[in-house]
């Protein structure tokens, strides 16, 4: 059973049509029960990284989603991405999960913000995420904060004039910066193997 935590900032039930859609056992939930027996967990995310920060933190589930995510496959996507990471600027400096080393900060590029569309893959590491993923396939971005991190934690980035990181982690830790549920076949690619891992 994967559990989409439910903290009050997400496209919980997008997510949720697509696992559906692969049949995938899944609950949307905050109960810490529901997050501790789930085979796999999912943090998605919509808006900005310190208001996110305060839900979980007023959800009370900081500590245990640090706990679990080390214990089970758990992928953020989107904002639920940044969230892994250390440090968040934007609007003010706030503290992450610290799931992963690294910064998010403002797309450094000429193109326009946000970094809004369809753009392709390219592969930096082997990752269980990508099995049956060309290099090359598109999927879908709504984002205008980029995280920054070490070379061994990225999977894949995407070219929008400057690196970003599209698909970032370790151990079982993942996090996409596009939003799987939205990015046609290759997403739900991406999102079945993350299932399988959770069986």
């Amino acid at each position: 059973m994967i559990t989409i935590i439910d903290y009050g900032a997400g496209n919980l039930f997008s997510v949720q049509n697509a696992l559906n859609y692969l049949g995938l056992e899944n609950r949307v939930s905050r109960d810490p029960a529901d997050i501790r027996s789930a085979s796999g967990l999912i943090l998605p995310g919509v808006g900005a990284f310190p208001d996110a920060m305060r839900m979980l933190n007023a959800a009370g589930l900081t500590a245990l989603i640090r706990e679990e995510a080390r214990r089970k496959p758990f992928l953020g996507i989107c904002l639920g991405m940044q969230l892994l990471f250390e440090t968040g600027y934007e609007f003010e400096e706030t503290a992450g999960l610290g799931l992963l080393p690294g910064t998010v900060e403002k797309i450094e590029t000429p193109f326009k913000i946000p970094h809004m569309g369809w753009n392709s893959l390219e592969f930096r590491r082997p990752c269980p995420l990508l099995e049956g993923v060309s290099e090359g396939e598109s999927v879908y971005f709504v984002h205008s904060f980029q995280a920054r991190t070490e070379p061994d934690c990225l999977y894949a980035v995407c070219d929008y004039g400057a690196e970003i990181p599209a698909l970032v982690g370790k151990g079982t830790v993942f996090g996409a910066q596009f939003h799987p549920e939205k990015s046609g076949e290759t997403g739900l690619t991406i999102l079945r193997n993350f299932g399988r891992l959770t069986t």
